[in-house]
């Protein structure tokens, strides 16, 4: 088996100290070790971390290798098999062969307990990956008692079979190299594998080669994956981690993390992160994110390089791959998710500058994201099916294009009405349906003064994208999806832990106590954490009052009938539940005779013509749509800006593109820190200086960017519906 014993599923690279040039392609930012404070917080971290179960135990280890070992003797014989049936000679069937590499976290060794074990298999020319590893291995799979829950996936953009082995749960690839027989030692890294081969088998073996890459270009492997462990549970923590939602996935926070390891190859784990959100916080998108120079070859794939490639100039948030062909990892992230990952690096930057001066514990910094007290108004996508397994096909596919709808909003509204789709899945235990949920908060874009009378018509979006949705080539009856507009208030029960719904605390105070850290603790208790008593009581305080003087009142509500799943009889509520409504329109009215100055303070929203022919309408004052807390303008222009740094070829070069970016780096990191007295007092000159604001590389206007013709230009006059009613 090509896979190795260690922890990592793969060989770790040998540790040499003080050798930065070695890994990085660029100057560090910093040689300094770890004073004696930094590795006191690093064993608090390496503490925080154990107690927060994200380690396995020995046995857990113990049956992966068993598993891959197993697996590695099926996927042996399954191709001596097949050249034994195609009549090659006795030694082809001898020597033919096929291996398992890993990748993912698992060859990383960021691994946690239940995760599941991403796995590739390469085998010889004249085995394909349609008829031979979708059908026959498929076949010899299901009949095995130890494989369940067995799903292949061939018209995926990575072509996978899912399934269970002995419990646990095994994503598996296959890529056919020009080769006849496959030794037992190939080096997966070498350009070789790439010759003849089709693009879904370049993407196939790109999980592997990006993490062998990653692996080798890092100064020390060791405390690379204690840091990537520990910002990816911060992630998913934050709800920032999904690559199919549109914010990050697993390789991109390893590349991420991996950067500022070259950036500080001294640095151990705690000063990584802290490093990190100082880096990141600072960091201006679209400039690119490289491990290495983007290497050119003879075969020809596309590579990420906006020079040449106009669709790469306006990639919001480029991570480039470290291997060749150098792509952008990281396409899906939007300027509304982009926005939401800023605000969650600044948050935290301030609470790693709290622990380094001994205000807070990291228990701070790994406070749960109170998605459902951050907005005022969501959009709900309810997901059903007529049994569990039609939804879990269902499902994937629509949570895959749920980032389509927040493009589709960006664009029709100019840019002006902001998602953040939360990446977390709800279920409904209430449905008799198979039924799934998730949600997407809304906002009018922060800093900009709302027009009088400004409307967001959605309709039109929202029906184009269940247009798209409904294109589904597996569609059987029973499956269908409902998008809703609903208030804070109207949010259904279900999503709180233990089905609870607390009694709100005020948006301002609630966000001021989040970023408090360990202070936020002793009075609330975030999402998924279970419900506590507050130390604060709303009503005995007047400034815990939502109602602010000069405001009229509330008007009532008229709650529209609920849409059911498929049909009365085949899936309605075992209980009451709350409201739902098809979305027909979210508008943005300021409130007569009020006394603020911004209308984004005080809104009225309104979901007219909820049914249809009723003529009923359901109107709610005092919308609050501008979210207190971190304010990001950097992303703003994405859409009309390129990266542009040629060489006298015109080709890009990242050399010139990173070196840019750390020569403003280091004029800024030299004043950011000086308050920080646990700082090593050599360390003071290189490694204090992020909190300048600079612009890493120059951005120029890209004057042969046409717009899409379906796009809006939707600045209109105040009492102007936006869009059209569909």
């Amino acid at each position: 088996m090509a896979v190795s014993d260690s922890p990592s599923g793969g060989s770790t690279p040998p540790q040499q100290e003080q050798q930065p040039n070695k890994y990085a392609f660029t100057k560090p930012l910093s040689l300094a070790g770890p004073t004696h404070a930094d590795l006191q917080r690093n064993n608090e971290l390496d503490k925080f971390l154990l107690d927060s179960g994200l380690y396995e135990s020995n046995e857990e280890s113990a049956a992966r290798k068993e598993v891959l070992h197993r697996l590695d003797q099926i996927v042996k014989n399954w191709v001596k098999q097949l050249t034994r049936q195609r009549g090659y000679t006795d030694q082809m069937v001898e020597d033919a062969n096929a291996v398992i590499f890993t990748f993912g976290s698992y060859r990383l060794g960021v691994h946690g307990p239940g995760v599941d074990i991403d796995t590739l298999c390469i085998g010889p020319s004249y085995v394909n990956r349609e008829e031979d590893f979708f059908v026959i291995l498929h076949n010899i799979l299901a009949e095995m008692e130890e494989v369940s829950e067995l799903q292949p996936v061939p018209d995926a953009h990575v072509p996978v079979m899912k399934f269970k082995f002995q419990g646990i749960s095994i994503d598996l690839l296959y890529a056919s190299i020009s080769l006849l027989v496959v030794p037992e030692d190939l080096d997966i890294s070498h350009g070789s594998v790439l010759y003849d081969v089709d693009e879904p088998t370049v993407r196939s073996l790109n999980g592997c080669r990006v993490a062998d890459q990653i692996l080798k270009l890092v100064p020390n492997v060791e405390h690379f994956r204690t840091a990537l462990r520990c910002l990816k549970f911060w992630a998913k923590r934050r709800g920032v981690y999904s690559n199919v939602t549109g914010f990050l996935g697993g390789v991109n926070w390893a590349i991420l993390v991996a950067r500022i390891c070259q950036l500080y190859p001294n640095a151990i784990p705690s000063m990584l992160v802290s490093r990190f959100f100082r880096v990141y916080t600072q960091w201006r998108w679209p400039n690119p994110v490289m491990l290495c120079s983007i290497e050119e070859n003879e075969l020809g794939f596309p590579i990420w390089d906006p020079r040449r490639n106009p669709r790469d100039r306006f990639h919001t948030m480029p991570i480039i791959t470290p291997a060749y062909p150098c792509m952008n990892s990281s396409y899906n992230v939007s300027a509304s998710t982009l926005r939401v990952m800023m605000e969650q690096f600044r948050y935290g930057n301030k609470i790693c500058d709290e622990i380094e001066l001994n205000k807070a514990q990291w228990s701070a910094l790994f406070q749960p994201y109170i998605f459902f007290e951050a907005y005022k108004n969501y959009l709900q996508v309810d997901i059903i099916a007529s049994d569990a397994d039609d939804l879990l096909a269902w499902r994937g596919w629509v949570e895959s294009r749920l980032r389509l709808l927040t493009l589709k909003i960006e664009r029709d509204t100019n840019g002006m009405l902001q998602c953040h789709p939360y990446p977390n899945e709800y279920v409904d235990t209430s449905k008799l349906c198979a039924h799934s949920a998730f949600f997407m908060g809304l906002q009018r874009k922060e800093g900009v003064r709302g027009q009088e009378g400004q409307q967001f018509d959605i309709r039109g979006t929202v029906d184009e994208f269940r247009q798209e949705i409904n294109m589904y080539m597996y569609w059987k009856p029973g499956m269908d999806i409902f998008v809703s507009h609903v208030r804070r208030k109207q949010l259904p029960a279900f999503v709180f832990p233990g089905g609870y719904k607390r009694t709100r605390m005020p948006r301002h105070i609630s966000h001021q106590a989040e970023k408090t850290g360990d202070d936020a603790t002793k009075c609330y208790s975030g999402s998924g954490s279970g419900s506590s008593e507050r130390c604060i009581k709303r009503k005995s305080c007047p400034e815990m009052v939502d109602k602010k003087p000069g405001k009229p009142d509330k008007r009532a509500s008229i709650s529209p009938q609920r849409l059911e799943c498929v049909s009365p009889e085949s899936c309605t509520s075992k209980s009451g539940g709350t409201t739902q409504m098809s979305i027909e329109c979210i508008e943005v009215v300021r409130l007569a005779g009020s006394t603020t100055k911004d209308a984004n303070d005080n809104c009225e929203v309104k979901s007219s013509d909820a049914l249809p022919g009723s003529g009923l309408s359901t109107e709610v004052a005092d919308m609050q749509i501008s979210e207190p807390g971190f304010v990001d303008t950097t992303h703003d222009m994405l859409k009309s800006r390129s990266v542009e740094i040629p060489n006298e070829n015109g080709v890009l070069n990242g050399d010139k593109a990173q070196d840019l970016a750390l020569d403003c780096l280091e004029s800024a990191e030299t004043e950011s820190t000086n308050s920080l007295s646990n700082y090593k007092e050599g360390d003071n000159d290189t490694d204090q200086r992020l909190d300048k604001e600079c612009n890493f590389i120059p951005r120029a206007e890209c004057s042969d960017y046409v717009p899409n013709a379906s796009s809006q230009n939707l600045n209109c006059e105040p009492d102007v519906r936006l869009g059209s009613a569909v």
